[in-house]
């Protein structure tokens, strides 16, 4: 099944008398796997609903299909989803969300990270009428100083590029409600920050705050490369104002340039010699890297043109553990 095939199936499609949909995506997690499972399980057990967990395995190298498949045959709410090949964690995330059948679908990471003893809490905000609940991180000095300042500054930017308000700390770990969640499958954006389009699609929303935890094992997968491509995707997937800046750059650099010739015609009118050839060397460099920097927004863009008019899909799920006694 490929994304494509889930933005055609999106709806209405809640299974009748299932109350909760758990979206895990899981790349390389086979140690955070069974301490995962088992702490959803002493949460949700309690709650005394209709429950299924989706687990999505966006290319694990590391035996993570192996044990969820193994995990699959104790439990028939734990469902398997693998995917042909790494697409990323937002690919993984929407291929969970378009297979999720529950009238609430909550969305977490698999590293433990996003403590499933929040799950009723945003449960009991979704209860008393919230369409999303978000999540805030209260980050306890867990992560690195550099990633606390690129979040919280990433978000800054978004929110001036884009117009759509959105605070330092969000993540993936949130609740949406079954209307939201069709009208999200619906969207066709290529360059996928779900977080954005979620906020983007409005409907009404509750912010509760966690505190973080430390990862039970294993290293992040976001590097600092991942981590720009996902910036720069989310910023032109959602606002064309780079560009706009970009008009206003080249406009005040050609009134620089226009400033230098000026002055040289005047000098040259005075009988006087132009000294100084470096700093005009420096003013041409300068303005061959702003004219460069402007093409390459230009470019991002085509480039991403050029992505939508492919119109691949955003995953590919190869197998599943669905009717197969979890193999």
């Amino acid at each position: 099944m490929t994304g494509a095939d889930a933005h055609r199936t999106a709806g209405d499609q809640t299974t009748p008398g299932l109350e909760l949909s758990v979206v895990i995506p899981a790349f390389n997690e086979v140690d955070n796997l069974d301490p995962l499972l088992r702490s959803l399980e002493a949460v949700l057990v309690p709650l005394r609903i209709p429950y299924e967990i989706i687990i999505v395995d966006d290319g694990s190298s590391d035996g993570t299909w192996k044990a969820l498949t193994a995990a699959t045959r104790h439990d028939p709410r734990i469902v398997g989803l693998g995917l042909s090949r790494n697409f990323g964690h937002q690919g993984a995330l929407l291929a969970g969300l378009s297979r999720a059948r529950g009238r609430a679908v909550i969305s977490m990471d698999a590293d433990l990270q996003h403590p499933p003893d929040v799950i009723p809490r945003l449960l009991d905000a979704w209860h008393q009428g919230a369409q999303v609940v978000r999540t805030i991180r209260r980050d306890a000095g867990i992560a690195s100083p550099f990633k606390r300042f690129s979040s919280r500054n990433f978000y800054r930017v978004f929110a001036f590029l884009t117009g759509i308000p959105m605070a330092g700390g969000m993540s993936d770990f949130r609740l949406l409600d079954r209307r939201v969640l069709d009208e999200l499958l619906q969207l066709k954006n290529r360059d996928l920050f779900l977080r954005g389009s979620v906020e983007w699609l409005g409907y009404r929303t509750v912010t509760l705050e966690f505190d973080v935890a430390a990862r039970h094992a294993g290293v992040s997968k976001y590097t600092l490369g991942r981590m720009t491509r996902f910036a720069v995707g989310a910023v032109i997937s959602f606002s064309s104002k780079p560009l706009k800046i970009g008009i206003w750059i080249g406009l005040c650099t050609s009134l620089l340039a226009l400033g230098e010739i000026g002055y040289a015609f005047v000098q040259y009118l005075r009988g006087e010699t132009v000294p100084g050839w470096a700093s005009l060397t420096a003013v041409m460099s300068f303005l061959f890297g702003v004219l460069f920097l402007v093409l390459g927004v230009i470019g991002a863009y085509i480039g991403r043109i050029h992505d939508i008019l492919q119109n691949r899909p955003p995953f590919v799920i190869a197998e599943t553990t669905e009717g197969a006694d979890g193999g």
